[in-house]
């Protein structure tokens, strides 16, 4: 496939896990609990082995190691920006989800298709390096994907919306990631697109290091603590597996 085709068939793909938050209307409260952080832990690890041990290197080969600071520290700094205008942190306990506000799940809603939006600029750039560079990039972002739109559609739920409309409008919020994907597609010849890359990899730094981290350092005893820091570990052992088999190169 060329990069078009990867690019609009992986931001299909990516908005289709907007529908798994339909699950949460099948399970018991306390199921969905322990299932979160587990998931969380996991996603966190992937989301910052897809940047260090893909993302980085392809992005650093593309601009050179001197523009790169800029390009990550603007990633990070715009996710930062979003959320602090929002108010909404992307990962949450399922118990939160039951004392949000509806005004909330408008704020849900708007930040989910902007974060997405970018996450379809930084993927469809990794596309466009390379097809095995931006495999690895879904499948982090998928990771992360998963205990968020679980955790978006019980806080849609729970905030007074019906269910088919809550899994409706989760589902349109996501359709912005493939459109993400189409505009750095369109200007990729007038922008470094190694640049995205790497701003795409200080989007996931930050969802990481300021949203999934916190959540899994905030359990309860002992043995929580330690199973969620060994998925952690899992999820970044996956990622970094991958590339040592694959071994890969990034081109410059």
């Amino acid at each position: 496939m060329d990069s078009l085709a990867w690019i609009l068939v992986g931001g299909m793909l990516m908005s289709g896990i907007a529908m798994v938050g339909s699950v949460t209307v099948l399970l018991p409260p306390a199921t969905l609990e322990r299932l979160l952080l587990p998931l969380v832990a996991i996603a966190a690890g992937t989301l910052l082995g897809g940047a260090f041990f893909h993302m980085l290197p392809e992005g650093i080969a593309a601009v050179g190691l001197q523009a790169s600071g800029f390009w990550i520290a603007g990633g990070f700094t715009v996710f930062l920006a979003m959320e602090q205008f929002l108010r909404w942190h992307h990962s949450h306990h399922a118990s939160k989800a039951s004392q949000a506000p509806a005004p909330v799940t408008y704020l849900v809603l708007i930040g989910d298709a902007l974060h997405n939006f970018l996450g379809g600029l930084a993927i469809g750039s990794t596309f466009l390096l390379d097809p095995t560079a931006g495999v690895i990039a879904w499948v982090a972002a998928a990771a992360h994907e998963v205990p968020q739109e679980l955790g978006d559609f019980g806080v849609l739920v729970h905030g007074g919306w019906p269910r088919h409309k809550a899994l409706w409008w989760n589902f349109l919020s996501a359709i912005t990631f493939p459109l993400g994907g189409v505009v750095a597609w369109g200007v990729a010849r007038q922008f470094a697109v190694g640049g995205l890359v790497l701003f795409g990899a200080g989007n996931f730094i930050y969802i990481a290091a300021s949203d999934l981290i916190p959540e899994i350092k905030a359990s309860s005893g002992p043995r929580e603590s330690a199973t969620h820091f060994l998925l952690f570990l899992a999820g970044l052992g996956l990622l970094a597996a991958v590339a040592t088999v694959l071994g890969h190169t990034p081109e410059s």
